[in-house]
């Protein structure tokens, strides 16, 4: 839903990590998409029947993506993918020029780009971003000085967008924006655009009971309540998304108030003091992330609950929440 909107918005091509949803945005969308991680031998074949774009890692899948492009008679666009520094993927950049200058030389291959990927972009002073910047850059004076050139130069990600500005200066030409698109930051570095957040989790209160003083609160009995409380048990847990982490240190919002979660995270439950939302009642919405009045809860406030980052909340959203396009 989200790639059918920014296409309709003109958007250049789609960015994916592996076979199954790029052929899933060929069937649906007239954009080029991209894979922008890497290819298992058994992939190949399909990718290049759909006319994928494919991420070359090293010779042995440029070699394989030449034979299969030859075999089914239908030239490949490939992107090579160099690895500067960040140690997970692509042809480490010492060994870039010997494998691209054999490379471009195969049948079959329409050579429209070259990548490469920061390890710390999140963090601008970082002294890894300028050694990647200078042998990305290094690389390409050579290809270059060999007659090899790309039509598409791209390194930036949505922290190098925010905190790097060489990276969307010649000879780069594209950037790729991800976490941004959902108007979330990273929790270090820069916050160089205004963003609005895109998403929101909310469910219902389900229960609303009196319980005394003294009464214990979920597995583990983690909390015991001072006084004669307010509770309410709201269907959403760590099935959902809400981090485990949040037992004891969370909130939620009801009626634009904060309502502390108390005991631990359940898998299918929540619950919550509402001392501070008396008149709440079953049925009511309850926001998990989002705005509830002049209040707000932001994906990033449940990421230093869990000290992880907001990637990592976005992913955990379960399959059972139904996503609702505004």
């Amino acid at each position: 839903a989200i790639a059918r909107k920014l296409v309709d918005l003109g958007l250049d091509r789609i960015g994916v990590a592996e076979v199954k949803e790029a052929i899933e945005f060929k069937k649906k969308f007239n954009v080029p998409v991209q894979i922008l991680s890497g290819l298992l031998p058994n992939e190949i074949a399909d990718c290049v029947k759909w006319g994928v774009v494919c991420p070359i890692g090293d010779y042995r899948i440029a070699a394989l993506l030449s034979k299969e492009a030859v075999k089914q008679k239908k030239p490949v666009k490939v992107q090579f993918k160099i690895d500067t520094g960040m140690g997970r993927l692509g042809i480490p950049y010492f060994e870039a020029r010997k494998v691209i200058n054999n490379a471009v030389a195969l049948p079959g291959l329409e050579v429209e780009g070259i990548l490469s990927h920061f390890s710390n972009a999140n963090n601008p002073t970082h002294g890894k971003n300028r050694e990647q910047l200078d042998n990305f850059m290094a690389l390409l004076d050579e290809l270059k000085s060999d007659g090899v050139s790309f039509p598409i130069v791209h390194i930036a990600n949505s922290d190098a967008i925010n905190n790097l500005p060489l990276t969307y200066s010649e000879p780069f030409n594209m950037v790729r924006t991800g976490i941004n698109l959902y108007g979330v930051f990273d929790l270090e570095g820069s916050k160089s655009y205004k963003l609005w957040p895109s998403l929101e989790l909310k469910t219902r209160l389900l229960s609303k009971r009196k319980l005394p003083a003294g009464y214990t609160i979920g597995y583990g009995c983690t909390h015991a309540l001072f006084r004669e409380t307010w509770v309410g048990t709201v269907p959403a847990g760590y099935a959902d998304g809400i981090p485990l982490a949040a037992s004891n240190s969370g909130r939620v919002l009801i009626k634009g108030k904060f309502c502390p979660i108390i005991g631990r995270v359940s898998m299918d439950y929540i619950t919550v003091d509402l001392s501070n939302c008396p008149e709440a009642k079953a049925g009511d919405l309850v926001t998990i992330v989002g705005r509830s009045g002049r209040k707000q809860i932001s994906i990033e406030d449940w990421a230093k609950i869990k000290q992880t980052h907001p990637y990592d909340i976005i992913c955990s959203l379960g399959s059972r929440v139904a996503r609702v396009y505004l």
